[in-house]
């Protein structure tokens, strides 16, 4: 019986999507950029939907209000659009059909996307991190909106790197198998940091005294399936940095457009937009 081909995932995101794309409509570097993506009309407490990647780095948080903001501080407000930043993901969308099969792209949110490039790096002779780069940089240089990228031998690890390693990554690219996972992970703090993990979810570990991805992995499982239920099979797997579900079982879940029949991670596309065909 043949091996199984090990998987490559990508997961690349839009930074400070809705910001950097007032940005680009402005011709403007969103590192270099103080703007916020709000309705000013709401007043003083309206809610920012994006700041720009420099306005982050002067330590403002994202998701704040305009009152958040220090007084010191000067910045551009633009009005939310939400047609055209849909329009600059499926512009995003378009971008990856020129490299890889729609079969092999899930676009998971209007930021964010997962690509199977499993097939594809012996084609254009480039290593992971080399054709990541590769499709940030048609990012930038096509539509001037800056991207980081997670690259993991699954899609939950494509999505953690991406989450938790990339942000550290002088090239914005975070890389992780079960092996790396472990090393650099296993230890970290807050478990909420963890795509799956929500508040109640870590409150109900903190109370067995578990508040890491290791101590769900040494954890008694009957004590976790007892709290968690079928939930807990999910749990454990990621705790180990394993995850079984393919592209394959994504694309098969759209093409019923039923919800996915187990306890898997990975909906179908949350983006409604007009695609290329």
């Amino acid at each position: 019986m043949e091996t199984p081909k090990e998987r490559t995932y990508l997961c690349i995101d839009g930074k400070c999507f809705y910001a950097s794309i007032e940005c680009a409509e402005r011709g403007l570097n969103p590192f270099e950029t103080n703007l916020v993506v709000a309705d000013p009309a709401r007043g003083k407490n309206a809610l920012c939907l994006a700041i720009s990647p420099h306005l982050k780095s002067l330590g403002v948080h994202n998701r704040c209000r305009l009152s958040d903001i220090p007084g010191n501080i000067k910045y551009e407000i633009a009005l939310p659009r939400m047609q055209l930043y849909v329009d600059y993901c499926a512009d995003i969308y378009a971008l990856y059909l020129n490299y890889i099969a729609p079969e092999d792209i899930h676009v998971y949110s209007i930021d964010e996307a997962f690509l199977d490039i499993t097939n594809y790096l012996h084609i254009y002779k480039m290593n992971a991190k080399e054709f990541a780069k590769f499709l940030m940089n048609e990012i930038a240089d096509k539509l001037h909106v800056p991207t980081t990228a997670g690259i993991g031998t699954n899609l939950y690890l494509a999505k953690i790197a991406l989450d938790l390693t990339a942000k550290k990554a002088r090239d914005h690219i975070g890389y992780l198998t079960e092996e790396l996972f472990k090393e650099q992970l296993w230890d970290h703090q807050p478990l909420t940091d963890f795509w799956g993990i929500a508040k109640g979810k870590a409150q109900r570990l903190s109370r067995y005294g578990i508040f890491t991805m290791r101590g769900i992995a040494e954890a008694d499982q009957s004590l976790l399936y007892k709290s968690f239920g079928v939930d807990a099979e999910l749990l454990i797997d990621h705790a180990w940095g394993r995850e079984t579900c393919l592209m394959s079982d994504i694309k098969n879940t759209e093409a019923r457009a039923t919800r996915y029949p187990s306890r898997r991670s990975f909906p179908a596309t949350t983006v409604t937009m007009k695609l290329p065909l």
